[in-house]
C-alpha cells in the first residue's frame, strides 16, 4: 500500500502550496510529556476553576478530545481551558521528538519553490515555539493552529485548511495536505484538497486509505525525496 516514487511524483507535480500537519509529520508532540499526563494535568487545572468541569470526559486521555468535551459541556470555560492546554502543549514541544523527515520536507519545499503552511489541531503558540526553537520558522509561510477557545475549529472540520489557503491566495487544486490521521483526510476532502496519508504506526495505512488518502507513505523522507 506504500506509495511508489512515481505515484508521489504524480501527486506532487501540480502542487504549489503544501499544507502540513504538525503532530506526527513534523514532530511527536507528546513523546516527552505523554498525552495522558497532559490530560491529567489539564484536568487538575480545571478542578481549580470548576469542580464540575474537572469531571467532564471521565478518564479521557487525549487532551485535545478533552478540550472539546469541556467546551461542549461548559462553553464559558472554553477560552480559559484552551489557554491552559496551550501552555501544556508548549511545555510538551520543548521535549517532543523531532521527525527528521518532517524537517526534510520543509527544506525540500523551500528548494523546489513551494510554500508551506502548518495546519494543526494543536495550539498555534506551541507550534510557533517549536519552529522557532528548531530554526524552522523561515521555512513556514503560516501557522494555523486551532482557533483559540473554539475547539470546533479542529479537524475534521476543514476550517483551518480553508483559512490557510485563503491566507496564501491558493486554490485547492494547487495544494496538497499531509496528515497522519483519518480526521486529516476527512478535513482535506471537505476542503477539496488531496491528502497524502502518513502512516507512522502499524495499521494506519489501511485507515488512511479507507478515509480517502490519495496515496499513503510510511516515511516523511519519501515525500521529501519526491519533492526534490
Amino acid at each position: 500500500m506504500n506509495a511508489t516514487p512515481q505515484q508521489l511524483a504524480d501527486v506532487l507535480r501540480p502542487v504549489k502550496h503544501v499544507l502540513l500537519d504538525f503532530d506526527g509529520p513534523i514532530c511527536s508532540v507528546f513523546a516527552g510529556l505523554p498525552a495522558p499526563e497532559v490530560a491529567r494535568r489539564f484536568r487538575e487545572g480545571l478542578l481549580a476553576v470548576s469542580e464540575q468541569a474537572s469531571s467532564v470526559g471521565g478518564t479521557e486521555s487525549d487532551p485535545l478530545v478533552l478540550l472539546r468535551l469541556v467546551a461542549d459541556a461548559k462553553p464559558d470555560l472554553a477560552a480559559s481551558a484552551d489557554v491552559a492546554l496551550a501552555a501544556l502543549e508548549t511545555e510538551a514541544v520543548w521535549i517532543g521528538t523531532p521527525n527528521p523527515g518532517g524537517e526534510a520536507v520543509l527544506l525540500a519545499c523551500a528548494r523546489s519553490g513551494r510554500s508551506v503552511s502548518v495546519v494543526s489541531n494543536n495550539a498555534g503558540a506551541a507550534i510557533e515555539a517549536y519552529l522557532t526553537d528548531h530554526g524552522l520558522s523561515g521555512y513556514v509561510a503560516g501557522v494555523f493552529g486551532r482557533v483559540p477557545g473554539d475547539p470546533s475549529s479542529m479537524k475534521p472540520n476543514p476550517r483551518l485548511l480553508i483559512d490557510a489557503m485563503e491566507a496564501m491566495g491558493a486554490r485547492p487544486v494547487e495544494c496538497v495536505f499531509i496528515g497522519d490521521a483519518a480526521r486529516d483526510v476527512e478535513a482535506g476532502s471537505a476542503a477539496g484538497v488531496p491528502t497524502i496519508g502518513y502512516a507512522n504506526k502499524p495499521g494506519k495505512d489501511a485507515k488512511l486509505a479507507a478515509a480517502g488518502a490519495v496515496v499513503v507513505v510510511d516515511s516523511m523522507q519519501q515525500i521529501a525525496d519526491a519533492l526534490a
